[in-house]
């Protein structure tokens, strides 16, 4: 089964165009095992709700006090002027049958009295003497006769906006007197009916809020159960891990926000376990690595000073042979960590990389040959070069990696092909070999450092364990990839991607 695999991009830039990097100031604080209680979450959203479903109410309720009470009056008052005009011209028609304005013509004002006891009609004649008013009361006497009350006509409001008034006009169009209507009780023309339904229209304003409160907080908690109810289950798989349980995972999965932050939640746990996994292996294997050499000086000394062994030079290339090989494993853990840590200074230039692999090509073919593998270098660039910003002894370091690696498992009569072209604006050096490959589940563990699917092959082909582990660290400076193919039996092929521009305030920096 082949495999593909994806590894780099440690270092990408951020949207500025400068790589990030840790503030010189660091602080670090334990958790509380048992945090302070606070306001739960889903407590808080519910309150949110409500208080939403309040504000609503009380914005709705001042748009209706500014906009629609100034609108119901002009209805109100329209509605008074209409009733007036009306009144006016009805007497205007008996004024004009009659020939004079009297208390008779000005009766003719009781259809409207007859609309509401709430509103007051008055009429008037020119010179202000008062002909009809709805509020004058008759009474009679006991006896023989009949006795006409005093006549006492109505206050008029005396603002101008608690009234409206009608003309009445002769045939010639003089004003001969006027009709004014008002509302009894009331500064604003609103009969008690109309008081009536405005206060019904403000109380249902406050039933509907009322009601959209509860509503609102039923709603928010429901929901915010349904959002807290995540949250809950990865905070609780958050003090597992944290407790020591490396295997525990939310479970959490979803389109939504909470639903990637679980994801991504788990994958980080997942990550951790695996790191610390390595770690415990990797402690282990710089044990055996250096343990190794050592053991091996260790026993031919002592062999040489109990007189086991002669003190000759074939023993003391022995144990030459092991200092020489400690010291390489040394060199390169140092190179590597120094890599991680960015105090290797990239010197960037400008590269032709088809000459740099072709050479490189050149000056490994005989130790290639030695070994009974063909090595051949295939350039894909349609004008036999093709420049980019490298550091190149970097690059070149990188690309020996690949090669010894794919030399070492590659077994006689096999061959191994470099090959270079250009995708885009990026630079691809692939190292493609016939060896035993690589399995699918291993792939992702092979720039690990001391890494090995098999124990005893890397020792038997002579290998330190970090070179691809190097190789990484290169091709992270440059802000590129590599891409990993293998299958068992068949071979495997590493592709280097590196840009061919190299950002400017990386490149200064560096």
């Amino acid at each position: 089964m082949s495999a593909r695999f994806v590894l780099g991009d440690k270092d990408r830039l951020d949207d500025t165009g400068s790589s990030r990097s840790a503030s010189s100031t660091n602080s670090w604080n334990t958790i509380r095992p048992h945090p302070k209680g606070g306001r739960p979450y889903a407590t808080s959203l519910t309150f949110a709700f409500a208080l939403t479903a309040v504000m609503t109410a009380l914005v709705l309720a001042v748009v209706l006090a500014v906009v629609w009470e100034g609108q119901f009056r002009s209805y109100t008052r329209k509605n008074m002027q209409d009733i007036a005009d009306s009144t006016a011209a009805t007497i205007s028609d008996a004024y004009a049958a009659k020939g004079e304005l009297d208390e008779g013509v000005a009766s003719a004002a009781e259809a409207a009295s007859a609309l509401s006891s709430d509103i007051v009609v008055q009429v008037t004649s020119a010179d202000g003497t008062v002909l009809y008013d709805d509020t004058w009361a008759t009474s009679s006497t006991s006896g023989m006769g009949r006795t006409e009350a005093p006549r006492v006509p109505a206050a008029v409001p005396a603002t101008e906006d608690a009234t409206v008034s009608a003309d009445i006009c002769d045939p010639e169009g003089n004003v001969v007197g006027t009709v004014r209507l008002w509302a009894l009780g009331s500064d604003a023309l609103l009969t008690k009916s109309d008081a009536t339904f405005r206060s019904n229209s403000y109380g249902a304003i406050v039933t509907a809020a009322a009601i959209a409160s509860v509503l609102a907080c039923v709603i928010g908690y429901f929901v915010s159960r349904s959002i807290a109810r995540p949250i809950q289950r990865i905070t609780s798989t958050a003090k597992q891990i944290r407790n020591g349980d490396l295997t525990a995972r939310s479970g959490v999965t979803g389109p939504d926000e909470v639903g990637q932050l679980g994801e991504t939640f788990d994958d980080m746990a997942g990550t951790i376990e695996r790191d610390l996994k390595l770690e415990h292996r990797l402690t282990g294997d710089v044990a055996h690595e250096l343990r190794t050499p050592l053991m091996a000086m260790q026993a031919t000394v002592e062999a040489m000073q109990d007189g086991v062994l002669p003190a000759d030079d074939e023993h003391f290339e022995v144990v030459a042979t092991e200092v020489r090989r400690l010291s390489r494993l040394i060199d390169a853990m140092l190179k590597l960590s120094r890599l991680e840590n960015g105090t290797t200074e990239l010197k960037i230039e400008r590269t032709d990389l088809v000459y740099l692999v072709r050479s490189l090509v050149s000056s490994q073919h005989q130790l290639f040959h030695e070994r009974g593998i063909h090595l051949r270098f295939v350039d894909e660039t349609p004008h036999g070069e093709l420049y980019a910003d490298v550091d190149p002894d970097l690059l070149r370091e990188a690309i020996v990696n690949l090669m010894s690696n794919a030399m070492r498992y590659t077994n006689a009569d096999g061959w191994v092909k470099v090959s270079l072209r250009q995708d885009r604006s990026d630079v691809l050096v692939a190292v493609q070999d016939t060896g035993i490959g690589i399995a699918k589940e291993d792939i992702p563990q092979t720039f690990a450092r001391f890494w090995r699917s098999d124990v005893s092959r890397e020792r038997v082909s002579g290998g330190l364990g970090v070179g691809l582990a190097i190789t990484k660290e290169i091709i992270d400076r440059h802000n590129g990839t590599i891409l990993v193919e293998s299958e068992l039996g068949r071979g495997t092929t590493f592709t280097l991607r590196v840009p061919q521009r190299h950002p400017r305030r990386q490149r200064d920096k560096a």
